[in-house]
């Protein structure tokens, strides 16, 4: 299994903007998926936006168009820049490393997001 450690968590106002970022233990080239999540209190964890080895992208509905995820292979590293930050986005954050075959499915620690004024 790859570990992953998340960071860039904190506190932002309404409109404001971070960027998280995921460092992986060993190389992410062969990660059919990498991923971002999240969960607020009380609720289910969601996706925010995937990126998988080939470049595709997708995002959680509530998302587009303010966050954009990216990955950089030589420094196995994924990101998520958040723009126009809404109260309804804080939650903890996870990175999530996928693959197929050799199976793996890493979650890292988490990284609060809190969007208050």
């Amino acid at each position: 299994q790859v570990q992953l450690v998340e960071s860039g968590g904190g506190l932002v106002q309404p409109g404001g903007s971070l960027r998280l970022s995921c460092a992986a233990s060993g190389s992410i080239v062969s990660i059919n998926v990498m991923g971002w999540y999240r969960q607020a209190p009380e609720k289910e964890r969601e996706p925010v936006g995937i990126i998988t080895s080939g470049g595709t992208i997708s995002y959680g509905d509530s998302v587009k168009g303010r966050f954009t995820i990216s990955r950089d292979n030589a420094k196995n590293t994924v990101y998520l820049q958040m723009h126009n930050l809404r109260p309804e986005d804080t939650a903890v954050y996870y990175c999530n490393a996928y693959r197929r075959l050799p199976p793996i499915d890493s979650w890292g620690q988490g990284t609060q997001v809190t969007v208050s004024s």
